[in-house]
């Protein structure tokens, strides 16, 4: 073996009894104490689903579409990842049924199987093999999170290729790991085990057993509990780890499993020396989340603020930025399709900041122009991601520049689109993974607030749009007031617009929360947050 390369070992996350019961931010919790404990890690998502990514899905589906350096289109729990690791993931750590079957489908085209019959084992066992692979040798660990509940027909390929990097690499490479759930019966007063029983018995049936249960549960476990599961699941008692519900943050999960022991046993587990992870920073994040010193409310203006999924990064980068300011960062979501002229003043009036979030098609545009009106004339903190500077643009086109038919190109074709399809989108076709994806640089001006939170006139962060800043409009929005703080190199794109005499009002054309991590945040989220707590300080005199 070449001494260069490390010695990958690979910890597999499979869950049982219910859907969306964490899978991810275990996932991301174990990376985190793995990596604070000296390791070199990378995390990956397994997702069954035919589609070749969720790029296409509707967000009441699948939540946010996480969006990595590279412009890949993944599952939000790389999101997860990325902000407890603290490093950028890339199209490597996402693959879906729909990439595996397209890759094997295109090989049997070209004719590379050499007239073999092409079969889910071994073709798409294999490939899929090669996808948990690819850190094979440059990391020392790699958390592979497999999609889907145990007994989902999608999921049985991944799950066999699984069983079979367990024959080829044996026990102290690979370590299975099952996430269930031991429900509480209030009228019995009784947790219950069954569920997590027959769950094991699911996963031993395709050929795994598991190292260690972690059990998810509204109250904490008594040793009859842990013995009984330890005992019926053929797990060691020690190796049961009771999961409670966080109580504050899901930032707590990653502490409650050192405190359990989880990091240790896993290393005991690879026969490896034990090690102890360096926290103090992050214990001090979350004494910040848990208990602040000051407390704030913004609204989250959506089109789909029914599912808290949607805007999922957005979300955490308020927690980010409010524990970096010792806040509490209360977030009220207000459905725009709701807001009106007659009633924004109680919907948006007495927040002490606003952000319109980002989205895609023409519903509920109107009550987000509504609101930013009002946040623009009564002083309010105001933060606009993607759509949200947009619309922006169209109210103050509409409202100061004069041109009151302004408007995107995406929702009504006229001679006053202040925002336009970009030139090379105008002759794509295809929906899926054809937008401008990924990260792009851009350079700032000195004298701007953009400046002021990122201290650098170069910047680099993540897109996902089809539409721009009509630069035929520029002339007349810079003329009435609008500063167009930030754009790209070659000066061609607006990147973020700003309102130099509001106390804090920035649009950007991408999106600042899928760079946000835990104890660093995200510069515009920590100046967007410093802004509120500003405007409750006045308030409250």
């Amino acid at each position: 073996m070449d001494k260069s390369k490390k010695l990958t070992r690979y910890i597999f996350i499979t869950g049982g009894v219910l859907s969306s019961l964490g899978k991810g931010i275990a996932s991301a919790s174990i990376g985190l104490l793995l990596k604070q404990s000296g390791f070199s890690v990378t995390l990956m998502k397994l997702d069954p689903y035919i589609n070749v990514d969720p790029g296409t899905m509707n967000p009441f589906q699948h939540g946010e579409v996480y969006v990595t350096d590279d412009g890949a289109e993944t599952d939000l729990d790389l999101g997860h990842y990325e902000r407890f690791l603290g490093e950028s993931l890339s199209k490597k750590n996402n693959h879906t049924t729909g990439q595996v079957y397209l890759e094997v489908i295109e090989r049997e085209r070209r004719g590379e199987y050499l007239g073999k019959t092409v079969q889910v084992i071994p073709h798409i066992t294999d490939t899929i093999k090669s996808k948990m692979k690819l850190f094979d040798g440059k990391k020392d660990f790699v958390i592979i999170e497999i999609g889907g509940t145990v007994g989902d027909i999608e999921s049985l390929p991944f799950l066999e290729a699984q069983r079979q990097m367990y024959i080829d690499l044996g026990r102290k490479r690979v370590l299975n790991i099952h996430l269930t759930y031991v429900p509480y019966i209030k009228s019995s007063g009784e947790l219950k085990t069954k569920p997590t029983q027959h769950s094991v018995k699911s996963l031993m049936e395709y050929g795994i057993r598991p190292d260690i249960l972690l059990a998810r549960s509204e109250n904490k476990f008594s040793k009859d509990i842990k013995q009984k599961i330890s005992l019926f699941c053929n797990v060691e008692e020690k190796s049961v780890i009771d999961v409670p519900d966080a109580t504050h943050t899901i930032y707590e999960v990653p502490l409650s499993l050192k405190q359990q022991g989880l990091n240790n046993i896993i290393l005991d587990k690879f026969e490896m020396e034990q090690v102890e992870p360096e926290l103090d920073e992050f214990k001090k994040f979350v004494d910040r989340i848990k208990r602040p010193a000051n407390e704030v409310t913004v609204g989250l203006v959506g089109k789909y603020t029914q599912y808290r999924d949607s805007y999922k990064s957005i979300l955490e980068a308020f927690i980010h930025a409010g524990s970096i300011n010792n806040t509490r960062v209360n977030v009220e979501m207000i459905d725009s399709e709701q807001i009106t002229t007659e009633n924004v003043a109680d919907k948006v009036g007495h927040l002490d900041g606003v952000l319109i979030g980002p989205g895609f098609g023409h519903r509920g545009i109107e009550g987000k122009i509504n609101a930013i009106k009002y946040i623009r004339e009564n002083n309010i903190p105001f933060f606009g991601i993607c759509l949200g500077l947009q619309v922006a643009t169209i109210e103050y086109a509409r409202n100061v520049c004069g041109l009151t038919r302004a408007n995107s190109a995406e929702f009504e074709i006229n001679d006053q689109n202040v925002i336009d399809l970009m030139e090379s989108q105008k002759n794509v076709k295809e929906k899926g993974g054809t937008m401008r994806l990924g990260a792009y640089p851009a350079i700032l001006s000195k004298d701007s607030l953009a400046y002021q939170a990122y201290k650098t006139t170069e910047i680099s962060e993540r897109h996902r749009h089809r539409f721009e800043v009509n630069n035929s409009f520029r002339d007349i929005l810079v003329q009435n007031g609008l500063k167009l703080s930030a754009t790209s190199p070659d000066g061609n794109l607006v990147e973020i617009i700003e309102l130099p005499n509001h106390p804090w009002y920035v649009g950007v054309q991408f999106h600042p929360e899928l760079k946000s991590r835990v104890i660093i945040g995200h510069p515009l989220f920590i100046g967007f947050i410093k802004a509120a707590l500003k405007e409750h300080k006045r308030k409250e005199k």
